[in-house]
């Protein structure tokens, strides 16, 4: 469909509560493509989430396949409408976004989590993930709450100038 552009922090859109999506149809879809179009065409991307795109809608896409700290991998994904209904074993490691381009922060996150959405086919899913996969899933279940790792970040010390550029 389309690469789109990403919004960066102070964009309004990033800290708003994103909307259902609720039935899955030809619109949803088209918002799946371009998602997914965008994390392809975005440099070490493994998620991105309906509002860095500009539409405040609950929907994200995942993708960690090949990434050297994945353990589970369930290749490329979108979820409508997701939720996590269970989560454990609390981490901390270093993220980026690329709604904050020059910032990386650590933040504690659950190791191991169960998330259920609608997948891109309209079908119920209920994922068991893990490692890295489950970092990604949640850092994107936050877009669609409003908030970025910068708001979970236990303070200025765990706050990095990013390294990589993109």
């Amino acid at each position: 469909m389309a690469v789109r552009p990403v919004l960066v922090l102070p964009h309004r859109v990033l800290s708003a509560v994103a909307a259902p999506v609720g039935r899955v149809d030809d619109e949803a879809r088209a918002l799946a493509e371009d998602l997914l179009d965008t994390m392809r065409a975005s440099p070490a991307c493994v998620g991105l989430a309906a509002p860095q795109i500009g539409l405040s809608l609950r929907a994200f896409v995942v993708d960690v396949t090949g990434h050297r700290k994945a353990r589970s991998c369930h290749g490329p994904f979108v979820l409508f409408d997701p939720a996590i209904t269970a989560s454990e074993d609390p981490e901390v490691a270093r993220e980026g976004c690329m709604s904050v381009p020059d910032l990386t922060g650590d933040v504690t996150r659950a190791r191991r989590l169960t998330v259920v959405g609608t997948g891109i086919d309209g079908e119920r899913l209920t994922l068991e993930v893990d490692a890295f996969e489950a970092r990604a899933v949640q850092h994107e279940f936050d877009h669609l709450d409003g908030l970025l790792f910068l708001d979970r970040v236990a303070g200025s010390h765990a706050l990095f100038e990013r390294k990589v550029y993109r």
